[in-house]
């Protein structure tokens, strides 16, 4: 039986293989070109991001994971303190306005509570921070085969995507795509992935196994906040985090929650 990937030891070991390797590669290549300095920042992955997170430790202030308690959680990095946290996705761990970059991957097909979470990514991202989204492109080959994590889970087309991103108080400013080549084991394949991934980004941006898509943080008036009179519980950094104090100008008293469209 193949498994469903909603483990995070069965996406570990995906990416372990041959295969998973690659896809990480392309992935993070593309990534890269979209965030090409993080210089300073606090960055935020949220679902199973790990495998894409290692670049942004060398330049980022502060680099840390949330992985959902339906997945479950593995130590990262393999040296030095940890960085990630367990948590329910809808909840974060993390003050209000405290990160400039979140990652999403593995996030947005797996989850089922979209907006709960999105709403969440909202509160704790700065206001002149950056979102990216990774998700399995619904038209591409890889989210019909479930012997990979990019075939389960809900796929979506880049116009599915950015209405998602836009209906949860989000601006796409920026689109990219990768995994071009078929999620085969073989090792012409594997060798030929740079060659599909230049041809498929230049002549066939549609059939790419994996849809990215950044927006910024949308800023509402406060006199279209809903005064509900309902605080948030607030959360301040603990453990290794302890090192790195609040921001002067970081907002950590309690906030109501965004505007629900």
């Amino acid at each position: 039986m193949l498994p469903m990937w909603t483990d995070v030891v069965d996406l570990r070991d995906f990416y372990d293989t041959s295969l998973g390797q690659m896809a990480r590669r392309m992935i993070r290549r593309r990534i890269r070109m979209m965030w090409p300095s993080v210089k300073g920042m606090r960055v935020l992955g949220l679902g199973f991001a790990t495998p894409y997170l290692r670049p942004f430790r060398e330049e980022a202030e502060r680099v840390v994971a949330v992985m959902p308690s339906s997945q479950g959680v593995l130590p990262w990095p393999p040296e030095g303190p940890g960085l990630v946290a367990l948590s329910d996705e809808t909840d974060l761990p993390l003050p209000d306005r405290s990160m400039d970059r979140v990652l999403l991957v593995h996030a947005l097909e797996s989850t089922e509570q979209v907006r709960a979470m999105m709403r969440e990514v909202w509160r704790v991202l700065n206001d002149g921070g950056r979102l990216l989204a990774v998700v399995p492109n619904r038209r591409g080959i890889w989210a019909r085969l479930e012997r990979t994590p990019f075939g389960n889970g809900r796929p979506y087309t880049p116009t599915q995507l950015s209405r998602l991103l836009r209906e949860n108080m989000f601006t796409p400013v920026a689109q990219a795509s990768a995994l071009f080549v078929p999620p085969s084991g073989s090792r012409m394949m594997l060798h030929s992935a740079g060659a599909f991934e230049e041809l498929g980004i230049r002549w066939f941006p549609s059939i790419a196994g994996v849809v990215m898509i950044e927006a910024t943080k949308q800023i509402y008036a406060s006199t279209g906040l809903r005064e509900t009179g309902r605080r948030r519980r607030v959360y301040v950094p603990v453990g290794d985090l302890r090192r790195f104090p609040v921001p002067s100008g970081l907002r950590t008293t309690s906030q109501p929650e965004p505007p629900r469209r």
